[in-house]
């Protein structure tokens, strides 16, 4: 499964990361998890992929959307019942 990421900068601005590499940066938090969705719907739609977004949480990470293979009780968009 591929892990779209938002990670905090020290300035308090977002970044949106794939694996250890920084895909945008100086984002403001909604603007980072919309792009997220993005990224992670299209690398799902375009190669089939499972994809996930997450963001750390004051106790554990945050699922945000997961985009799952056809046949998969995952399958969708979990970010659309979820505000941003």
């Amino acid at each position: 499964m591929v892990t779209i990421s938002l990670k905090q900068a020290a300035a308090g601005d977002w970044r949106v990361c794939r694996s250890q590499i920084t895909l945008f940066s100086n984002l403001q938090l909604g603007a980072a998890i919309k792009l997220a969705r993005v990224v992670a719907r299209d690398e799902h739609q375009r190669l089939g992929r499972q994809v996930r977004v997450e963001m750390p949480g004051p106790i554990s990470t945050i699922e945000l959307a997961r985009y799952a293979n056809d046949g998969d009780e995952s399958k969708g968009d979990t970010a659309d019942t979820l505000a941003a």
